[in-house]
């Protein structure tokens, strides 16, 4: 898709509340150990991709500024993810971006799309090395593709959170992601910060969009190559660059019983003498 398309926006109502999963907020249900069988509409985005003719329009002190780039975005499955009744399957990505003819890195990106079956809802965690972080969350048929994901400043659920000085000079009070997979088997986004940044009557649109082309398959998860009969490590994803290893790529531990990862939540407890299921924190 030619990134003049990327001005269209999704149709349809926007994903607002959670799933309704029953009183019963702690019994976790099977997972099934083939994250790639089950990722519904981020199945065509798992692999290793590349794109040469990225487009991203963002503030400086003149006023506006266009540049073009290249991006190395890798995305490989992780076991299956549970919050009691709650289920993701989804993939750990990083992008590295560059401007051609500079050195320094134009952009990296870390985090993770994640799957949520039960609620036909798609999740993207970002994290940047410029002190800001965020989720946003979208509807998405399981077959879907066409998606777009919003997040918002304040929001306990899709919010944005920034370092002092960003929240201070380039608020970003909004972000949304529209997500195209294409019928020659790329994919292509195009994604939108609103910024408030002092001195300026209106808010500054961010915008940025490439076209990715598959470049590489995606690299089984751990559960995955256990019930096909390896030993499940040296799964992660290496990032920009290519070979990657189970630690550096920070590769989901599978445990003796082969489950998931069924934490609930950050700084959630499991007693690990009862085969790790237990909350008793």
């Amino acid at each position: 898709m030619a990134l003049d398309h990327f001005s269209r926006r999704a149709g349809g109502a926007r994903f607002t509340g959670v799933h309704a999963y029953g009183d019963d907020i702690y019994t976790e249900p099977d997972g099934d150990p083939d994250t790639l069988a089950n990722l519904g509409p981020l199945r065509p985005m798992a692999g290793v991709w590349e794109g040469t003719m990225g487009a991203d329009t963002h503030p400086v002190v003149e006023g506006t500024e266009h540049d073009v780039f290249t991006e190395h975005y890798e995305l490989h499955p992780i076991d299956f993810q549970t919050n009691g009744p709650q289920l993701f399957y989804g993939l750990r990505y990083h992008t590295h971006i560059l401007n051609p003819g500079e050195l320094p890195t134009f952009h990296d990106q870390v985090g993770y799309w994640l799957w949520e079956p039960a609620a036909h809802a798609v999740t993207l965690t970002l994290g940047i090395p410029r002190g800001q972080v965020l989720i946003a969350v979208g509807a998405a048929e399981p077959d879907a593709t066409e998606f777009e994901l919003t997040a918002a400043l304040g929001s306990e659920t899709s919010g944005i959170v920034s370092n002092p000085f960003l929240n201070q000079a380039f608020r970003t009070t909004s972000y949304r992601i529209h997500v195209w997979v294409n019928d020659d088997g790329t994919w292509s986004y195009e994604e939108e910060g609103v910024l408030e940044i002092p001195g300026r009557v209106e808010p500054f649109s961010h915008i940025d969009g490439n076209t990715l082309h598959k470049v590489g398959e995606p690299i089984p998860n751990p559960l995955s190559l256990i019930a096909d009969g390896g030993d499940g490590a040296g799964s992660g994803a290496g990032g920009a660059g290519g070979g990657g290893s189970g630690a550096a790529g920070g590769a989901t531990g599978t445990g003796a019983q082969g489950q998931g990862d069924t934490s609930l939540g950050i700084g959630s407890l499991r007693d690990d003498t009862t085969g790790g299921r237990t909350l008793i924190g």
